[in-house]
């Protein structure tokens, strides 16, 4: 967990749990080093895990928050254990739904298309494959120097396509290539598998089942890379929800984060 996550909150007031998803991050073995089990890394595995977390923590009930990809975690794992949860605060909120793949990874190339041009040239795509899959057939392949180079495009379109965010700095996303490459793997991993979370299991249609259960969900306006269509959506079917927005942000950003803060100490004062 990064040490920024752990000064968010007060730790004499809350205990702070955190964990970094499999294969990625302290959670050992990477992912590029563990290909032969990449298959196996999915998230209904991850939900699994935070349960494991929990129980071996002797936690009842616990506030999840997520940001971005944490976000739809936190709300496939709230779906799957409602019970054990006191309440939701989600920053820069998604769901990893295939309208919000088809957007990020191609749609949102008509606000950039020279670097979409690039991006999806440099995909290699073979015919009747998305651009995102085809980035995870080459990070996952054996040819590791085509992975490398895949990895390398990919970073550059992220770069591109936050670069509207009013705390956006230019350069590479990661400077540290296995960083990089680990990031690549995951993101296309579970974008052309749809978050694995199709065929019933979408995240939208189903919000519904955490009426009664506080919810908060804070987004940039100016988050070009995750409209905040996503946000509206959920908090419209959500009754115990509320939707923040922040007016002067992107995809996350320091006020987004203080609201993240206090909506944990408004969940706690519920409780």
């Amino acid at each position: 967990m990064h040490k920024a996550s752990r000064k968010r909150h007060d730790h004499n007031r809350f205990r702070i749990i955190g964990l970094d998803q499999r294969g990625c991050g302290k959670s050992t073995p990477i992912a590029q080093d563990d290909l032969d089990h990449l298959s196996g890394n999915t998230t209904q595995a991850l939900i699994e895990d935070i349960e494991a977390v929990r129980e071996h923590l002797g936690v009842e009930k616990w506030v999840l928050t997520g940001v971005s990809w944490g976000s739809t975690l936190a709300l496939a794992y709230a779906l799957e254990h409602p019970s054990r949860v006191l309440g939701i605060a989600l920053v820069a909120v998604t769901t990893s739904s295939r309208e919000e793949i088809q957007w990020i990874t191609e749609d949102v190339g008509r606000v950039f298309p020279e670097a979409w041009a690039d991006f999806a040239e440099a995909g290699n795509a073979e015919p009747g494959e998305r651009v995102v899959e085809a980035y995870a057939r080459r990070l996952a392949g054996q040819d590791r120097e085509d992975a490398r180079r895949a990895a390398l495009s990919w970073d550059r379109w992220e770069s591109t396509h936050i670069s509207l965010d009013p705390h956006w700095l230019p350069g590479p996303l990661f400077e540290d290539e296995r960083e990089r490459m680990t990031f690549a793997l995951l993101v296309t991993h579970y974008w052309a598998n749809d978050g694995f979370l199709s065929n019933g299991q979408e995240l939208i249609p189903r919000i519904h089942e955490l009426n009664g259960i506080p919810g908060y969900l804070i987004h940039g306006r100016r988050d070009i890379s995750g409209p905040a269509i996503t946000a509206w959506e959920l908090h419209r079917r959500w009754e115990s929800s509320r939707l923040v927005v922040r007016e002067d942000e992107g995809h996350g950003g320091p006020a987004s984060m203080a609201a993240l803060t206090r909506a944990v100490e408004e969940i706690a004062a519920m409780i």
